[in-house]
């Protein structure tokens, strides 16, 4: 699998994650979203999106996606992930 196609489709996903208010992600834990997308490949992807506490409930939001083709990368997807925090900003942890 080519990385930069799924890589655009998996950052797609994540922004609309990206664009929701801290309140509406918080609803998201324990809510995992699956989801098939199609690449401008024409090969179809499978994408997952999770939202966990990344340390404890009320805190910071980890957003996790993942993304395969559903080949041997399925072992070891494509991931990105978002750091949420409770004041609706976006934190990098670099």
């Amino acid at each position: 699998m080519h990385e930069e196609i799924p890589r655009e489709l998996l950052r797609a996903v994540l922004a609309e994650y990206q664009a929701r208010p801290y309140r509406e992600l918080a609803t998201c834990i324990g809510q995992p979203d699956v989801r098939a997308v199609r690449g401008a490949d024409g090969r179809e992807y499978q994408v997952e999106v999770e939202a966990v506490w990344d340390d404890q409930p009320g805190g910071v939001i980890r957003v996790v996606g993942a993304i395969d083709d559903g080949s041997f990368r399925a072992f070891l997807p494509l991931s990105e992930e978002l750091l949420a925090s409770p004041e609706g900003k976006f934190i990098s942890e670099s």
